[in-house]
């Protein structure tokens, strides 16, 4: 692996991590498996009987299920022996085959390589909520060692929801591990409340400066430094009882640096002013409640439903990495991780197995960073040939990644009337910013002359502006000369067909969508903001009303 890569790699994370990512490689890694936790606590303890097909892993359905893959995925876990085969062993004995040792079989592996590929510098912090962390937790000590756990940390992530006859559910769980005694770790902080700023900050010079009062005293006793201080004003004072907590020396330099706070009353102790300017903010605590996830009008929202918020992931890589390190996601999604780290300075390799993902993580790093985001892509069809091979495997992927060629997204809603299905959509503005939408059509296999009418239809059930089919084969001319007499949409920058054929390999090629590209552009999903914007943002805002869990 070229260590000064930025790597998207398409696939199952165990089989990138194991054929493609070196030993000790890695500084940090985050995580946030796929997992259905709104589904019922008990369904995920129920026994199944192994005959199932086996779990797929989809962007917007993640579950896990005991079946023949996830028996075979334990089987193997605990052949390998080791503390991680007895606590496999252990979790059969107490949940029997149900659907959470499946989870816990599928993740076992995966921790182990991740486990694998982190410096001794480096950390792992495990996103997940309150129905699996007691359990992963166990988990990651076998992987581990539990003396390398380092916290729980409690990430708030709603304001409040009002659950029945439960307490709100407003939070997930991160648990930070390391791989030794030498992690990196820079200390993060927040601001001061302002009630604390009043109550603490009670005073202010001349020039509008706040401080606080701070003891001069020694908290234990110190001989050494008991010795009476006379002050610039040529008042002396006397030591306190355990003596002064600085020396002579330093005193003199604090009182010409008009540091000192002389007492207005006989008697009174002598203090130093601490300037509220001067203060970095409180340390962050494991608690974390100035995070809110993200909301339905957030500049951030992207349209995924598990996206966290880019704040977060933030916080995460400045504490536990330095710029340049390398930053690793196996389960990437929208790429939340990835565009932090890139905003950040270090290098970053993300993972994810639906071509759904990547696109948008594309679409994401270019609308954010645009040419300034540099990456290999490893793992997506580069020739006719791989196209071939991912169709004939993976329907549902294939058209993901087709669409991820134009950045289009997949499907969506279709109305009354349509003649076929819509595959995928793209949105766009014209020139008095109305939002207009182009509908798609995947084809992998034979093309027939009705696809293209029936996209027409859809095209004008759906009141889009235009239609475009992708497909392996080649349009027949005749496909061509009836799709050209559909007529134009017309845009401030100039006509474009509403019916528009394209093969794989044309895309492949470099071919694009005619339609007006000035105005707007892409609207995949939500458009991502500007790196500069995200710097910018108030974080941890939401719109009051708003359920943010939308």
């Amino acid at each position: 692996m070229p260590p000064a890569d930025n790597l998207l790699y398409y696939g199952d994370n165990l089989d990138v991590l194991r054929r493609h990512v070196a030993d000790e490689s890695v500084d940090l890694v985050y995580l946030d498996p796929p997992f259905k936790s709104d589904q019922s606590y008990n369904v995920l303890f129920r026994e199944q009987d192994g005959s199932r097909s086996e779990a797929q892993i989809k962007a917007f359905d993640d579950t896990w299920q005991w079946d023949r893959g996830a028996a075979a995925a334990y089987h193997e876990t605990v052949e390998a022996g080791g503390k991680v085969s007895e606590a496999m062993q252990a979790f059969r004995l107490f949940l029997g085959d149900s659907d959470m040792l499946a989870y816990l079989a599928m993740m076992a592996p995966r921790l182990l390589e991740l486990r694998r590929v982190l410096r001794d510098s480096g950390s792992l912090y495990l996103h997940c909520d309150p129905t699996a962390s007691h359990y992963l937790k166990l988990l990651l000590d076998a992987v581990f060692g539990p003396e390398r756990f380092i916290n729980e940390i409690i990430w708030k992530r709603y304001g409040a929801h009002n659950d029945s006859r439960t307490y709100g559910r407003v939070h997930d769980v991160l648990l930070f591990y390391s791989a030794s005694n030498v992690r990196t770790f820079n200390k993060q902080h927040e601001p001061y409340s302002e009630e604390y700023v009043a109550e603490r900050f009670r005073f202010s010079d001349p020039d509008g400066r706040r401080w606080a009062e701070q003891n001069l005293a020694s908290p234990n006793p110190r001989p050494n430094l008991t010795y009476p201080f006379t002050a610039k004003n040529g008042v002396t004072y006397a030591p306190p009882v355990n003596g002064w907590k600085y020396s002579k020396e330093r005193m003199t330099e604090l009182d010409k640096a008009s540091r000192l706070h002389y007492p207005t009353k006989a008697g009174g102790r002598l203090r130093m002013k601490n300037y509220l300017d001067e203060r970095i903010g409180v340390p962050i605590q494991d608690v974390w409640t100035d995070l809110i996830s993200i909301g339905g009008t957030s500049p951030e929202r992207l349209g995924y439903p598990t996206q966290k918020p880019e704040a977060l992931l933030e916080r995460i890589i400045a504490s536990s990495s330095n710029e340049g390190d390398t930053v690793l996601d196996p389960f990437c999604g929208c790429g939340t991780t990835i565009a932090a780290a890139q905003r950040l300075g270090r290098r970053w390799i993300g993972i994810d197995i639906t071509h759904l993902a990547i696109g948008l993580i594309k679409t994401r790093l270019a609308d954010a960073y645009g040419s300034e985001a540099k990456y290999q892509t490893i793992g997506e069809p580069t020739t006719i040939e791989d196209a071939e091979v991912l169709a004939e495997s993976d329907q549902y992927q294939f058209q993901a990644w087709a669409l991820g060629l134009v950045h289009a997204r997949q499907g969506g809603p279709i109305k009354k009337g349509a003649d076929k299905g819509v595959d995928g959509r793209l949105y766009f503005h014209d020139g008095n910013d109305k939002t207009r939408q182009i509908v798609f059509s995947v084809k992998a296999g034979k093309l027939k002359a009705d696809h293209v009418r029936d996209l027409w239809g859809t095209v004008q059930a759906e009141k889009a502006e235009i239609g475009v089919l992708i497909s392996f084969e080649k349009p027949t001319q005749p496909m061509r000369s009836w799709a050209a007499g559909q007529g134009f949409f017309e845009s401030p920058w100039g006509k474009h067909p509403r019916l528009q054929l394209l093969t794989v390999g044309e895309l492949l090629e470099g071919a694009r969508i005619d339609y007006p590209q000035t105005a707007g552009i892409n609207r995949t999903y939500r458009k991502a903001p500007k790196a500069r914007k995200i710097a910018e943002r108030a974080r941890g805002l939401f719109d009051p009303g708003e359920d943010p869990a939308d």
